[in-house]
């Protein structure tokens, strides 16, 4: 805590969103902040933390930074050192740890070599090397060899991971959460192409108290906004929580999925031979990350976290994915209304305030975006 007069912002949330938007106004504008969040820590869902063995430990679940943004990625090094980290994932597919996303070493793992050389052709063929198809794209385009391919990888890869994750099936959902897993037809094996691709050194955490500390804002935690609700009545407001509980669910609730996590430790210095395997048919849980792979840590034991999707109950547990669904977009209409109607007192923003979903790069630069179109100005009025 720094200051004790009143604010003239008051943020909910102390994740990237919220706390991006906490620092440009405490930093640029000049003007008094008081960051409030639920738990009992900064960072959102990014927040990390000395477990066993002194692991470094994502508490909720894995968060690897990616971006193409040089916008993004100068404005977070004021604010850390970073370790560069390329992410591979693989997937149990038909009894083998093979590369995920679906590329060309993808299919020479899993199909006999004439085969994989014939599908590997047509792929080129159709769409180019070093594109990215959405599966369901593939599926629909015709091609008998590919129509198998699609079919295969959608059966054996996507259809029960998605189940699993979402609690729907692929078809069911909005073709960008399809999009996110595309097959590439390239032998690029990492999990992200992006050109900025690191971590943290010090963590995330450390991260966010850099970019927190600031004269100019009070932190608060195990905060509910409605404690403070009428305490600063001139406040402007910036609401990173679910905009449905904003507005105390008056056109129904919106559904988000949750996850549970669940920590394994183990004596040995390392398990996997990548940060995280992906279980899409076998299994209650999704895939299992070892953290050492993320933060570079040597030394013996390790911790891995197994990740269980689940339906989000309120009060239980945490609303981590909204859901998009055509359904969604329509429930989530009456809510961007309404928060329209208080613009310029309230602004609503993150995965949750947007219904969103953002990865940590996107959130970052929503808050931007938002401070220098919306904010800045606002503050002048």
């Amino acid at each position: 805590m720094h200051s004790t007069s009143q604010p003239k912002w008051v943020i909910v949330g102390a994740g990237f969103t919220g706390a991006v938007l906490a620092e440009r106004i405490a930093g640029v504008l000049d003007q008094k902040v008081l960051v409030i969040d639920r738990r009992d820590h900064i960072a959102g869902n990014a927040y990390d933390y000395p477990g066993a063995y002194g692991v470094l430990i994502h508490k909720y679940g894995p968060h690897i930074f990616h971006t193409n943004s040089e916008a993004i990625w100068t404005y977070l090094s004021r604010f850390t050192e970073w370790r560069p980290y390329f992410h591979h994932v693989l997937a149990h597919v038909d009894g083998r740890y093979t590369p995920i996303p679906f590329n060309l070493n993808t299919l020479t793992d899993l199909f006999p070599a004439r085969m994989a050389e014939r599908l590997s052709d047509a792929l080129i063929g159709a769409y180019g090397y070093g594109t990215k198809v959405p599966i369901l794209k593939m599926r629909q385009d015709g091609n008998p060899e590919l129509t198998f391919l699609a079919d295969y990888v959608y059966s054996r890869v996507f259809e029960n991971y998605t189940f699993k994750q979402w609690g729907m099936k692929p078809e069911d959902l909005a073709p960008s959460v399809s999009a996110r897993v595309p097959v590439h037809v390239s032998r690029d094996d990492r999990y992200f192409q992006d050109r900025f691709q690191a971590m943290p050194v010090d963590g995330y955490t450390a991260m966010f108290k850099r970019m927190l500390n600031h004269p100019n804002i009070d932190v608060s935690l195990n905060t509910e906004y409605e404690a403070v609700r009428e305490l600063y009545p001139d406040a402007k407001v910036v609401f990173t929580g679910p905009i449905d509980e904003y507005f105390r669910y008056q056109h129904g609730a919106l559904p988000y999925r949750s996850l549970r996590f669940r920590l394994v430790e183990t004596p040995e210095s390392m398990v996997q031979p990548v940060g995280t395997v992906n279980y899409p048919n076998e299994f209650g849980f999704t895939r299992i990350t070892e953290f050492k792979h993320l933060t570079g840590q040597k030394g013996e034991g390790s911790v891995l976290v197994e990740e269980y999707p689940e339906a989000y109950v309120p009060g239980t547990n945490e609303p981590y994915y909204p859901i998009p669904t055509e359904g969604t977009s329509q429930a989530l209409q009456p809510y961007q209304q309404m928060a329209r109607d208080l613009s310029g007192k309230v602004w609503f923003a993150g995965r949750l305030g947007d219904y969103a979903y953002y990865n940590m790069d996107q959130a970052c630069g929503r808050a931007l975006a938002l401070f220098e179109k919306q904010l800045a100005p606002a503050s002048v009025g």
